[in-house]
């Protein structure tokens, strides 16, 4: 198992706690992790792109000169590829980009991410992570307390002091235990769990 060191808010080191290695020491398979990531984004696409073929644009009707004998290249449309105002050759449509991975290679990917995360020394564990208010100046200067400026921050609770306090800071982002995923986790240069959000994804991906 890997021990990492748990740290509190102000940057200090409270304590020693062991990663089961079922989650945070699996074998990295890249291939999965590299699904993982283009399924995500290619999830996001909206997909709404559009270009009009030349049966679409309008105009062109009329063939623009006769075939033979003006000494200009035959043409049967202004409307053609080649023309100012022509159609799109191989115009792209609204299309869906998505695709499904099965369950258990989405798992084994975010335990690969999971595992790397810790195997490079980017896995910073926080006892716990509270705000009496909202403040970003507050969050900025944990952040700072650890030496990160651009992180996952992952929550076992969704703290709406903690959410919107983070919000504003560019380069950091939080989620919940049940919303992470492969993309995120390799985004951030760090990742930061804290001490019941590690209890939970143990839990559940165990």
């Amino acid at each position: 198992m890997a021990n990492v060191s748990v740290y509190n808010m102000e940057g200090k080191e409270v304590g020693k706690m062991e990663l089961s290695d079922a989650v945070f020491g699996v074998e990295i398979n890249e291939h999965l992790v590299h699904m993982a990531v283009v399924q995500q984004l290619a999830n996001n696409r909206q997909g709404t792109q559009k270009a009009k073929t030349r049966a679409e644009v309008s105009g062109g009707g009329r063939k623009p000169w006769r075939q033979k004998g003006t000494g200009h290249a035959r043409q049967g449309s202004t409307r053609s590829p080649q023309w100012k105002g022509g159609g799109v050759v191989f115009a792209p449509t609204p299309r869906d980009y998505s695709f499904k991975i099965n369950k258990k290679e989405k798992r084994l990917a975010l335990k690969s991410a999971l595992t790397s995360r810790v195997q490079e020394n980017k896995l910073i564990v926080l006892e716990e992570l509270a705000f009496d208010e909202i403040k970003t100046k507050q969050f900025k200067a944990v952040l700072d307390n650890l030496k990160v400026s651009k992180a996952l921050v992952v929550l076992a609770d969704k703290d709406e002091k903690v959410v919107m306090s983070a919000r504003n800071i560019p380069k950091v982002k939080t989620a919940l235990t049940n919303t992470i995923n492969v993309y995120d986790i390799l985004k951030g240069d760090t990742l930061i769990v804290t001490k019941d959000a590690v209890a939970k994804i143990e839990e559940v991906y165990a």
